[in-house]
């Protein structure tokens, strides 16, 4: 099954396309809540390339690496990659309001699809809040 969060980003975008690509920024705006963070990020952007990030509890309790391969890359429109056998798409829409962020994931059986649905949506929403802000 499919799940998919969105946010509108106000930015232009080049900008909303390197933040959401570059580890520097990764780094700033990829955890659900205030108490993870990501502790590392790495992207080789092009088809076939890993990206990962290590994402953690600030207080250690937990931790995990988010990684993957990209499987199509159409730079400032969309991003395709698999990560274990699941898959996910990105696509970069510009409009008046800004830039269309939306991502289309295929679901886990661990967590039900509301959890997933928030947790996904939750980093989306610290990506504009990033990306606006800087």
């Amino acid at each position: 099954m499919k799940l998919s969060v969105q946010t509108t980003v106000k930015a232009p975008i080049e900008t909303v396309w390197r933040f959401y690509t570059s580890p520097e920024h990764i780094l700033q705006w990829n955890a659900a809540s205030d108490d993870w963070h990501t502790t590392t990020a790495s992207v080789e952007l092009r088809e076939g390339g890993t990206f990962s990030s290590r994402m953690e509890a600030k207080d250690g309790s937990f931790g995990f690496d988010f990684a993957g391969i990209y499987t199509k890359i159409i730079t400032q429109e969309r991003l395709e990659y698999s990560f274990g056998d699941r898959t996910a798409t990105v696509t970069f829409t510009p409009s008046a309001e800004g830039v269309l962020v939306q991502v289309t994931f295929d679901a886990e059986t661990e967590h039900t699809e509301a959890e997933q649905i928030e947790g996904w949506q939750a980093i989306l929403n610290r990506f504009a809040k990033h990306t606006e802000n800087n």
